[in-house]
């Protein structure tokens, strides 16, 4: 039996298909949120050489992992809170606390806080790298500030000026810097652009920002095409570093992508991450994600 609808013509289908293609392509082009303002100069990340020298923070426990021989392939986020089965190498871990903030591996995030939550590092530097900051902001813990210095230094050699643009950041002024995000955007959209106090991972001098040379996309989505991003990307693990927070794992790490935050957790660890494909600390620990706070 024929149909008697009537097709649509040749016309109006390729308008269609025109229409469509249009709206994929906005969709991929929109970032997932719009990054506000930064509260202070020093308060716009983490909801803010060759051979880099390896930690010198005491192992005072050791991390709970087990070795695995299987490696895991950093996927969008997940869509489960239960630990993942990727862990440290056996060549690597375990070698340091987890808890402790004086360790090169401790993690801090929506769901595990600083111990103490006003803890100050006992060592705190200012590298001798290229500042966009001044006062406490310029600071790192000893051990970070060296391998800075030496990936400065590679990335200059290479063309590739960095600056630091956010470091240290105290508990007191992670206290003011959270409470202007809610006193200026309300507590939901500030747990999404901020750490509350004690969940910061600058106060630890374990974390830093980096800015590029010429100044462009400071904090911004597009800092990730920046050369500076591009090069830290690819390089970083070879001095201790990794991007805390990857593209589209906002649900294991609890913050949007941000390609200027970087980690140090030594040569080893980060080599083998990038060498496994693995993406974020939660991951390589067997951590539970941490989208939102307890």
């Amino acid at each position: 039996m024929a149909n008697s609808q009537k097709l649509p013509s040749r016309r109006v289908f390729a308008g269609l298909l025109t229409a469509g293609a249009g709206i994929a392509a906005l969709a991929a082009c929109t970032p997932e949120k719009a990054i506000p303002s930064p509260v202070a100069a020093n308060a716009a990340s983490e909801a803010a050489a060759p051979s880099a020298a390896p930690s010198s923070a005491p192992a005072t426990e050791p991390a709970a992992v087990s070795p695995s021989p299987s490696a895991e392939s950093p996927t969008p986020a997940p869509s489960s809170s239960a630990p993942s089965s990727s862990a440290p190498s056996s060549a690597v871990a375990p070698q340091h606390s987890l808890t402790d903030p004086a360790s090169p591996w401790v993690i801090v995030n929506k769901h595990r806080p600083l111990t103490p939550q006003d803890f100050v590092p006992a060592d705190l530097v200012q590298p001798k790298v290229r500042l966009a900051v001044s006062g406490e902001a310029s600071l790192l813990n000893s051990t970070t500030a060296a391998a800075a210095e030496k990936m400065f230094g590679a990335a200059a050699t290479e063309g590739i000026i960095m600056t630091l643009a956010s470091g240290y950041r105290s508990y007191s002024t992670q206290v003011a810097t959270y409470g202007g995000y809610v006193a200026s955007t309300g507590q939901a959209a500030a747990d999404r652009a901020s750490a509350r106090p004690g969940h910061s991972e600058h106060q630890t001098g374990w974390s830093f920002d980096i800015g590029d040379g010429g100044g462009a996309c400071s904090f911004q989505p597009c800092f990730a095409e920046q050369p500076s991003a591009v090069w830290a990307k690819a390089n970083a693990h070879r001095f201790g570093f990794v991007v805390r927070y990857p593209w589209m794992l906002h649900d294991t790490t609890g913050y949007f992508y941000e390609s200027w935050h970087l980690r140090y957790i030594g040569v080893e660890a980060a080599t083998d991450m990038a060498t496994r494909g693995i993406a974020t600390l939660e991951e390589y620990f067997g951590l539970e994600a941490a989208p939102d706070y307890l």
